[in-house]
């Protein structure tokens, strides 16, 4: 088990928005094998390739908003398959086309919709899940309905193990009832519960502000320093024929900045991923 190692340049996204390629060299230096972008911050693909090339990273795939996928998807992805992409990333779904509402079905038939395009332009679309996914319809996760619904040449899977477990589930039992369908397996550390704030407030969505932090508070960590089992998800990932994991902190903590973090990520990795 040696997976390669791609951070999810959400976790930087602020150093990125003031110095984006000093931003790529400090990953590069941190041991990082690829990225996973979350925007281009205005910056022309054609120079975003050439210096993920001259620092020997890979560009594995991108988040895009579902919205702007769904409105134009040929002329956003084409972006990415310059830059030389392998995958585009459904990564969230606001409230109204969400699971328990009555757009979902219309969403479903979305993704679908971009899956075919991005598989016309030679991008395999996956969809990043949240723990709203983990909701029954009829006895059923929606998020394995909208798996089951949508076929694997158009829709496969990033699982977000931090969002699985929050979800009530096993993440490295999840990762394996995709094997086939699992080719990027995203690493997210976390302490606390659903019980313990606003989960999405730390990932940039408004919610009600909550009491001050117990020790139940929900607060995401960088990959080892929380309640994951790391170890268990990696041959998991493996068995399940994953080709590359992603570290993604949405906040950083601890004390440290998102660099530090992302770098206790990747050094806790490094001991384990052998």
């Amino acid at each position: 088990m040696k997976f390669p190692i791609a951070l999810q340049l959400y976790s930087v996204r602020d150093d990125m928005e003031k110095d984006f390629y000093g931003t790529l060299e400090k990953v590069k230096e941190l041991g990082y094998d690829g990225v996973e972008f979350a925007g281009l911050f205005g910056e022309a693909p054609e120079k975003i390739k050439a210096k993920l090339a001259e620092l020997e990273m890979e560009p594995i795939s991108a988040h895009v908003p579902y919205y702007d996928m769904l409105e134009n998807p040929e002329s956003v992805l084409k972006d990415y398959k310059e830059i030389g992409c392998k995958y585009v990333v459904v990564p969230y779904l606001t409230e109204e086309c969400r699971p328990g509402t009555d757009g979902f079905k219309d969403t479903v038939k979305g993704i679908r919709k971009i899956g075919e395009v991005a598989k016309n332009l030679g991008l395999q679309l996956l969809y990043h899940n949240h723990d709203f996914e983990f909701i029954k319809i009829d006895g059923e996760y929606a998020l394995d309905i909208l798996y089951s619904e949508i076929p694997s040449e158009y829709l496969q899977t990033e699982i977000d193990t931090c969002w699985v477990n929050v979800g009530g589930e096993n993440p490295a039992k999840y990762i394996e009832k995709y094997t086939g369908k699992s080719p990027v397996v995203h690493l997210k550390d976390f302490v606390g519960g659903k019980d313990g704030g606003a989960l999405y407030k730390l990932i940039g969505i408004d919610e009600e502000e909550t009491a001050e932090k117990t020790e139940k508070s929900f607060e995401f960590r960088p990959v080892g320093y929380g309640v994951q089992d790391f170890k268990a998800i990696l041959e998991s990932a493996e068995k399940a024929g994953a080709s590359w994991v992603v570290v993604e902190q949405d906040d950083p903590s601890m004390g440290k900045t998102p660099i530090e973090c992302a770098e206790m990520s990747i050094n806790f990795l490094k001991e384990i991923n052998a």
